[in-house]
């Protein structure tokens, strides 16, 4: 049975995200309806900055988990009280009204997707990859772009694989393909390229999409997350 007016829990893992957490909580209060969002939850894994205190400071439901994205999101999606569980990156925010964009799919019976992706940078070069979002193949997924999906299918699908420690989010969709037809909203979301500003553009991008070789190629989570700590973790 349909619940008539679903509503939605966000679910923010963070670790050390001072600079960032003030923003994207602040963000999605004044660009949502507040009668749709059940809860804003941030799920710590052990921070030692002050991202806990300013998350609790804003009013928003904190929580502490073991370290590690596929275990915060798991413990987040668990205590979850919305029917919607949407899965967002600190360093990303969601259009305007994106709660809106998501109950609508909701209501014509898309049980997950995301939303397209923009970096926030000029790059030419991040924006030829970013394109790629718009596209409704599995390749073309990735955690940035954020994730909604009902608690029902959520628990139906296993949630994230707790054996990834690097890929978790790539991994629960590729899997999500086989249960549902993936929605991809066409609407933006704006992530942050501070990555690819520090550790180079191509190089970063290289190595993300040798992770994407390794696993189409049958590596399992310790070999992907081995080549992580090599290339992109250092």
């Amino acid at each position: 049975m349909k619940v008539q007016n679903p509503q939605i829990s966000i679910i923010i893992p963070v670790l050390n995200e001072e600079k960032c957490i003030e923003r994207v909580i602040r963000f999605l209060k004044r660009n949502s309806d507040r009668k749709n969002i059940k809860e804003i939850l941030v799920i710590d894994g052990g921070s030692s900055d002050s991202t806990v205190e300013i998350a609790s400071g804003l009013g928003v439901h904190t929580v502490q988990a073991p370290k590690g994205r596929a275990k915060q999101l798991n413990i987040g999606a668990k205590i979850a009280q919305g029917e919607i569980l949407y899965f967002l990156h600190v360093d990303t925010l969601p259009p305007k009204d994106f709660d809106a964009s998501i109950l609508s799919a909701i209501h014509t019976d898309d049980a997950a997707g995301c939303f397209r992706m923009k970096f926030d940078s000029q790059s030419k070069f991040l924006a030829f990859f970013a394109w790629f979002t718009k596209l409704n193949f599995k390749v073309c997924r990735g955690g940035d772009q954020s994730l909604f999906i009902t608690k029902t299918l959520f628990e139906k699908a296993g949630g994230f694989n707790e054996n990834y420690t690097v890929y978790e989010d790539i991994e629960f969709t590729d899997r999500l393909y086989n249960f549902v037809d993936f929605k991809i909203l066409p609407r933006h979301v704006i992530t942050s390229a501070r990555r690819y500003e520090e550790r180079g553009k191509v190089a970063l991008q290289y190595h993300f999409g040798m992770i994407h070789l390794k696993n189409y190629l049958g590596a399992g989570p310790e070999e992907l997350y081995e080549y992580y700590k090599r290339k992109i973790a250092i």
